[in-house]
């Protein structure tokens, strides 16, 4: 992304880009608030993410609902859809539905 991709010859400008591009520029806001978690367990494939992905967490945003969110559960990190209902607090999984053939 550090230019723009003609449908044609390259520009010969390209080979004299000013600096690298970081990807830390554009998905980190806050580094100091900032972790990285790998995804294990199938219970969000409903929401596209899935075992062996790499989630970014922003430690210094508050959740909202029906944000995704990586909480701390009896001592466990767990990635659920935040929800509230009534008052509660609800961790919801979205896994991915099962798809039932009929004849």
């Amino acid at each position: 992304m550090g230019s723009s991709a003609a449908c044609g010859f390259p520009s010969p400008a390209d080979d004299h880009l000013d600096r690298p591009f970081d990807f830390n520029e554009l998905l980190i806001r806050n580094p100091a608030a900032t972790f990285a978690v790998c995804v294990a367990g199938e219970s969000m494939t409903g929401a596209g993410i899935y075992p062996g992905d790499i989630a970014v967490v922003y430690r210094s945003r508050n959740a909202v609902p029906s944000c995704v969110v990586l909480a701390l559960v009896d001592g466990e990190f767990s990635i659920k859809r935040y929800l509230v209902r009534g008052g509660q607090v609800i961790l919801h999984p979205e896994p991915r539905p099962f798809l039932t053939w009929c004849s």
